[in-house]
């Protein structure tokens, strides 16, 4: 696997392929970036002299397989990702090449040249322009194709794959502030997590959810959560088990898998997305209280001159609107009752006519501002608030718009790329900077359900979350940092000070790295979720020319520790989507292919394409490969 980049998103891919799929990495940085540890060495094409000359394979530069095993990760020097640091970095050999810089023309430009060095290569490439990454991938899968005539990219799994960093983060995001973890994975539009459960008591049956994942060596009693960290016990963590082990485990907590849902109140997402404009907006509750007392006033005039002249009431009523608008005889001749009420509707046609105005000046401004940005309803509750709305922060209030999740945005910059997005979804949004007071208050953050701080400084980020967890300190805080040790020590702080609310930073090269290095490993991987120091692989697979899972029930194709099938694409051959992890705005119908309620009996078919939860072995073993440096995972 080749990996070109200039951020920590390089670096982070680099070491997710080397450490969770223990594949053979090189790493193409500019000069000055620290590599992930570990790396075995650092080699420079300046240095090397290979100007002139193209090597014929990986081996350039490469040390002997007796060196790092499958965990080598070595590092190459280059300033820009021309031909000549591809071939350096032997691409011409590899079975996959990441394209991670920031600037779009860069990625473009080394795509084009790794393509005509290698046809046979799965490209997977960072852009945030979704248009022209569309037609990249033609571009390139086409290329692939006149290169080599009759080769066939989907078999190979060498087609091009097109991500963005903003698109991949979005959904851990989303998942970190709905239910506080960022263990999901995505498939048809459907965001899957993985949630720990405790043991249940004595005579109790533990909540499987979709499907039990694991069995954990230890259960978790820390209310803040501790992902990722090392549990010690006399038994490890158990992958994939069946039935008869989950009930024979007592005392131990369960990975299960679940469909992500709102954890906090139930507000309906269309009270803050209305599509068309509220009448109540029209007129202030001033003007309608003015509004209903002219018409009360009106009514009480036309009944009086019904009891008083004796007229049929429409009549009466038509007589009294003549005088309201001045427009009927003066009642010099008639009786004083008569010439009493008419005085009276001049007057109340009199206050009616400000009143007119005013309803005229505040309907053309509502109407005026019909595009404009929404403000947060009064007795909204139950909400997310999301702070900026920048690159990151609007792809992860369209994932949580597509959860029907309700939202509200503070952003500072009236000029933001998210703005108009916001606008024309209808969520409301609070404008102005979030560090002066009153702000977050706008937002309503006293009745929120979480805080997203989304901006790309890491001390607004931190100032927002304290004095959000100031006005509430139970308050669900998720925080975008781009430190780690910064990250970490702001995390222990919190969760210090507030042990029982949920905080979490999240960075967003930590959260995209596992989907690129998805599609580096092949479209058939949906995902790696961890489970302690082990991890567990989602894969779409088509059945035919697996015995292992052809012509076998679903449950007979179970086997405990290594795969375990938990869905099945119900969508015909032809029309099933090459990438069950696209979101659904890329997808071209919503989720409704996959169903996850398998019946045991079901007997799978050559046809059949199936999702399934596996070991590094156990997926190995199902594609035919040998993983050796798999042990135990």
């Amino acid at each position: 696997m080749v990996v070109c980049g200039d951020d920590g998103l390089a670096r982070r891919l680099a070491a997710e392929l080397r450490d969770v799929y223990r594949e053979r990495v090189t790493l193409v940085v500019p000069a000055g970036v620290h590599a992930p540890q570990g790396a075995v060495g650092r080699w420079s094409v300046r240095n090397l002299g290979l100007r002139g000359r193209v090597p014929g394979s990986r081996q350039v530069g490469r040390p002997s397989p007796e060196g790092a095993g499958s965990r080598d990760l070595r590092v190459v020097e280059a300033a820009e990702p021309d031909e000549e640091a591809l071939v350096m970095a032997g691409v011409a050999g590899a079975a996959a090449l990441a394209l991670v810089y920031e600037d779009d023309d860069t990625n473009v430009r080394a795509a084009l040249v790794a393509r005509r060095l290698n046809p046979r290569l799965r490209l997977v490439i960072r852009l945030y322009n979704r248009k022209l990454g569309q037609h990249l991938e033609e571009l390139l899968d086409q290329a692939a194709v006149v290169a080599e005539p009759g080769i066939d990219l989907r078999e190979l799994d060498s087609s091009t794959t097109v991500l963005s960093d903003a698109d991949t983060a979005a959904p851990a995001l989303a998942a970190s502030a709905i239910a506080g973890t960022s263990k999901v994975i995505q498939a048809d539009g459907l965001l899957l997590r993985a949630v720990e459960r405790t043991p249940p008591g004595r005579g109790q049956v533990a909540d499987p959810g979709l499907c039990t994942l694991a069995l954990l060596s230890a259960t978790a009693a820390d209310p803040a959560g501790s992902e990722g960290s090392d549990r010690s016990g006399d038994q490890g963590p158990q992958l994939l088990p069946d039935d008869r082990s989950v009930a024979a485990a007592t005392g131990r907590g369960i990975v299960a898998l679940e469909a992500m849902t709102h954890a906090g109140p139930a507000v309906p997402g269309r009270r803050l997305a209305a599509a068309s404009l509220p009448v109540a907006s029209l007129f202030s509750r001033r003007l309608r209280w003015s509004l209903a007392g002219i018409v009360a006033a009106v009514a009480g005039l036309a009944v009086a001159s019904w009891l008083t002249t004796g007229d049929h009431p429409l009549h009466a009523a038509y007589i009294t609107l003549l005088d309201l608008f001045a427009i009927n005889d003066p009642a010099v001749d008639e009786a004083p009752e008569r010439k009493t009420l008419q005085i009276l509707a001049g007057f109340v046609g009199l206050l009616l006519l400000p009143v007119l105005v005013a309803a005229a000046l505040e309907g053309l401004g509502a109407f005026r501002s019909a595009t404009a940005l929404r403000r947060p309803p009064r007795g909204l509750s139950g909400h997310v608030v999301l702070l900026g709305l920048g690159k990151i922060g609007a792809r992860v209030l369209v994932r949580l718009r597509e959860l029907e999740i309700p939202v509200v945005c503070v952003e500072s910059d009236p000029e933001a790329r998210g703005l108009a997005l916001a606008r024309r979804m209808r969520v409301p949004v609070v404008l102005g900077d979030v560090t002066e007071e009153g702000v977050l208050e706008a937002a309503r953050i006293h009745r929120a359900h979480a805080l997203l701080a989304l901006t790309s400084a890491d001390t607004t980020n931190l100032e927002a979350a304290l004095y959000a967890r100031a006005v509430r300190p139970d308050l669900r805080v998720v925080m975008r940092l781009f430190e780690d040790d910064f990250a970490t020590a702001v995390y222990r702080t919190l969760r210090a000070a507030h042990p029982a609310a949920l905080t979490r930073s999240r960075s967003v090269t930590h959260l995209a790295a596992p989907a690129f290095a998805g599609a580096m490993m092949g479209r058939q991987i949906l995902g790696a979720i961890p489970v302690e120091r082990r991890v567990l692989l989602f894969a779409a697979l088509d059945v035919d020319g697996h015995p292992q899972l052809e012509g076998r029930t679903v449950a007979e194709s179970f086997r405990p520790g290594a795969w375990r099938v938990i869905a099945l694409d119900t969508a015909s051959p032809e029309e099933r989507l090459p990438d069950l992890s696209s979101t659904p705005g890329e997808a071209a119908e919503p989720h409704a292919r996959l169903v996850w309620d398998l019946h045991p009996g079901y007997v799978l078919k050559a046809q059949d394409r199936v999702v399934l939860a596996a070991t590094r072995r156990g997926l190995a073993e199902l594609l035919g490969r040998r993983d050796v440096h798999a042990s135990g995972a």
